[in-house]
């Protein structure tokens, strides 16, 4: 069996991220013209603050229904309390948190600065990997 690699070996390094301030109609077009499923929320100091889904962004449609599509800020929609991880966590146990939740990527911190992401697919990368490595 081989030693399982870090999450630092396999995570986005360079990622879109979003400002809580952000109007929350330009923050669903960075989503769509980038072709990602959520970004991260964070301060001017790099801290994370929240995240932000196409699942959070749906709250404009639903709230919409008795405010015509109501405006406002990326903080107003953002989920904050956010699951992470740190650096050096082992990708199986990653893998389980993917198990027990339905998120497609996790954010990694070192205290609170956002340092990187670790999707579902970064994984698949690491077991193809891990599969044509030569036993210990």
């Amino acid at each position: 069996m081989h030693d399982s690699p870090s999450v630092s070996e396999f995570m986005d390094k360079s990622f879109i991220t979003l400002k809580p301030e952000m109007d929350v109609y330009k923050a669903i077009e960075i989503l769509l013209d980038k072709k990602i499923t959520g970004a991260a929320v964070v301060d001017d100091k790099g801290n994370l603050v929240g995240v932000l889904s196409e699942k959070d962004c749906l709250k404009t449609l639903v709230y919409g229904v008795y405010d015509n599509l109501p405006g406002g800020k990326v903080e107003d929609y953002m989920t904050k309390e956010v699951v992470t991880i740190p650096p050096h966590l082992d990708i199986v146990s990653v893998a389980s948190k993917f198990m027990e939740f339905t998120f497609r990527r996790l954010l990694v911190v070192e205290g609170t600065k956002l340092v990187g992401q670790i999707t579902r697919r970064d994984l698949l990368r690491a077991i193809r990997k891990m599969k044509f490595m030569p036993a210990p």
